[in-house]
């Protein structure tokens, strides 16, 4: 009795003249309409057809337009749009897309490409755009940014950098901004805290003698730090070093990287011969002592390599 009562009101002039309403109000639209005119031979039967697909097609449109962001997409496929197409006497609609997702997207790969370890989060987003040039800066502004150029344009550079000065005056920040405009241009690099690594490597060190047995963690970080096409190596010589960790963890990895011609960059509140005087104090089971030859033999790998670049001015850290 019900389908009965059911079929007469969806029979009645009323619901018919409401239904036409509504397939009319789908094809005279703006969006259809433009579709009609691009797509050249389409017939009223093939409209009729595609109607819960032009509707589709419009909803997508008007809620693309007014976008929110990914989260909020209503869209049938999350941050995808429609679009109508016309074949063989059939319409159909089409995802592609839309650019909220592909940038989301391309900033995903971005991130992927800038590995870091005990680095700040503002030095992630870093910028050479948003550097200030102030006094005992510039120098090390230029250089970041012909470093990046060379990078960009050639695919490598002679020398990496040594970028060295007092507390807070801006090396880190400036590094981090070369890793981030490489980043853009799908070059690969890792900036590394190395007071972080070096207590890192110990423990691998350690752990791995406990257990009677070679450390994977170890050779698998100095693998990863040898290849990466751009090292920067933030903080160095505020560490205390074991031989070991000197010669056959830090001394590997430049090793590798100087045969394979790999610019290393470097940030540090020594100088390039400070550095070598901090290399070579040597802390094993409780002792101190100098070899000052070890220490030659690693800063053959980086002062050959390096442009020393001095970092000035105030400690932006307190602004």
């Amino acid at each position: 009795m019900m389908k009965h009562i059911r079929g007469i009101i969806e029979q009645s002039p009323l619901s018919i003249k409401k239904s036409q309403k509504a397939i009319e109000e789908v094809l005279n639209h703006p969006y259809v309409v433009k579709f009609i005119l691009e797509s050249g031979e389409v017939d009223h039967s093939q409209l009729k057809r595609a109607l819960p697909k032009l509707k589709q097609y419009i909803s997508e449109i008007d809620c693309c337009k007014q976008c929110t962001g990914l989260d909020t997409c209503p869209n049938l496929m999350k941050g995808h749009s429609s679009k109508l197409y016309h074949y063989h006497g059939n319409i159909d609609l089409m995802l592609s897309k839309c650019e909220v997702l592909e940038n989301t997207e391309l900033e995903r790969k971005r991130e992927k490409l800038i590995q870091s370890h005990n680095i700040p989060k503002e030095i992630k987003s870093a910028s050479l755009d948003d550097i200030h040039w102030g006094k005992g800066r510039a120098d090390a502004i230029e250089k970041a940014v012909d470093f990046t150029t060379q990078i960009v344009l050639h695919g490598n550079v002679s020398k990496g950098i040594y970028f060295y000065g007092g507390f807070g005056v801006g090396k880190t920040y400036i590094t981090g901004s070369i890793v981030n405009k490489l980043a853009n241009h799908h070059i690969a690099s890792i900036m590394v805290h190395v007071p972080s690594l070096i207590n890192e490597m110990r423990d691998a060190i350690g752990e791995s003698i406990r257990q009677n047995r070679a450390s994977a963690t170890v050779t698998q970080k100095v693998d990863a730090l040898s290849r990466i096409p751009v090292l920067v190596l933030d903080d160095i010589g505020m560490e205390s070093y074991t031989p070991w960790i000197r010669d056959n963890v830090l001394g590997v990895i430049l090793q590798n990287r100087m045969v394979e011609k790999l610019p290393t960059i470097y940030t540090s509140n020594l100088s390039i011969n400070e550095l070598e005087e901090a290399m070579s104090l040597m802390r094993e089971k409780g002792n101190t002592y100098t070899d000052l030859a070890g220490a030659k033999r690693v800063m053959e790998r980086i002062r050959p390599y390096v442009v020393p670049v001095s970092v000035e001015g105030k400690n932006w850290r307190y602004e």
